[in-house]
């Protein structure tokens, strides 16, 4: 059986914090970050991507919010969004990772597979709303859309001001279909899949599958995916190159090889910033934790460049740290 891998795609794979996010710009970073991961077929890896879809999904809920507002256009709920942007997203890295093996001589299938998570609907995090989507807004279209569509809100920070709409973002239990991917991954298909943490769902008291308003975290959902599969590594690909411990600190210390209790110890010291790197380290270690052999933290562009990323195993041997074999597993 050969060796397989889950890749999460950040944000950043597919937009960059400075560009407008036109579809040129979307392929091309898209058409970039996969060039990264040719290395991994090379050394005999089965693949499937998964991604975000933060800033996709937010101007898809705009879009709905316009048209509402100036053609009457029924508004679509979460769910509906969540799935147009795997979608719309699945499609461009579909076709650009085509371009990309065809560039590189390689013939390999590739499938984007809609995807369901299962959610419990009693998860706190339906009373306690905290994922931000959405454009910000002023405190006068924040009054009239919490009385005309009872959403809930969130101040942002004093530099940026204003407003913006938060939502349930609820704990993966599981992810749908996860057999049909991992049967067509190990025969060799690259699937893509869990796109922007998957569509919230869960079953009623009748069996019957009921649609979620709600976000899931992408890394939560695609550890979990990866633990279903049996991957042997999880790759979170992010904007930094290292997982730094006390980021942006006179303290800040870079972390390139970690084991599971080293790692859980910093998590629990809180030296990771709680709403950037520690959802992914949790799960990070929640991989580990469910018996995945490696996760791997980097940037986008340095997934190929073994010299960069944050390993974190189970255990490692101290005295043999320098030496350690990324390539052994």
């Amino acid at each position: 059986m050969e060796k397989l891998a889950v890749i999460a795609l950040g944000g950043n794979a597919l937009l960059r914090d400075s560009q407008s996010g036109t579809i040129e710009e979307q392929e091309q970073n898209t058409f970039d970050t996969l060039e990264n991961i040719i290395f991994l077929i090379e050394e005999g890896f089965n693949l499937v991507i998964t991604h975000g879809n933060g800033p996709q999904v937010g101007n898809i809920v705009m879009r709905n919010d316009a048209g509402e507002q100036l053609y009457g256009i029924p508004h679509m709920p979460l769910d509906i969004c969540v799935a147009d942007s795997q979608g719309g997203i699945g499609y461009m890295i579909e076709r650009m990772l085509l371009n990309v093996l065809k560039k590189h001589n390689i013939n390999r299938n590739v499938l984007t597979l809609m995807t369901m998570v299962e959610v419990n609907p009693d998860d706190p995090a339906f009373s306690n709303p905290g994922k931000r989507i959405g454009k910000t807004f002023t405190e006068q279209e924040k009054e009239t859309l919490q009385k005309d569509k009872g959403w809930t809100f969130k101040a942002e920070t004093k530099s940026k001001g204003g407003y913006r709409r938060v939502v349930p973002s609820p704990a993966p239990r599981k992810i749908m279909n996860w057999e049909v991917i991992e049967k067509n991954a190990r025969n060799g298909t690259i699937i893509i899949a869990v796109g922007g943490g998957g569509v919230p769902v869960y079953t009623d008291e009748n069996g019957d599958i009921r649609a979620s308003e709600a976000v899931i975290d992408k890394d939560l959902a695609s550890a979990m995916l990866a633990t279903q599969i049996k991957a042997d590594r999880f790759y979170i690909l992010t904007d930094v190159p290292f997982v730094y411990a006390n980021y942006d600190t006179q303290e800040q210390k870079v972390l390139e090889f970690l084991n599971y209790s080293d790692t859980k110890k910093y998590l629990d010291e809180q030296a990771f910033g709680e709403g950037t790197m520690a959802p992914k380290i949790k799960a990070a270690l929640q991989f580990i934790e469910s018996g995945g052999k490696m996760s791997i933290i980097t940037e986008s562009t340095k997934l190929a460049d073994k010299s960069y990323g944050t390993k974190i195993t189970m255990e490692y041997d101290d005295a043999d740290l320098h030496k350690y074999d990324f390539k052994k597993e």
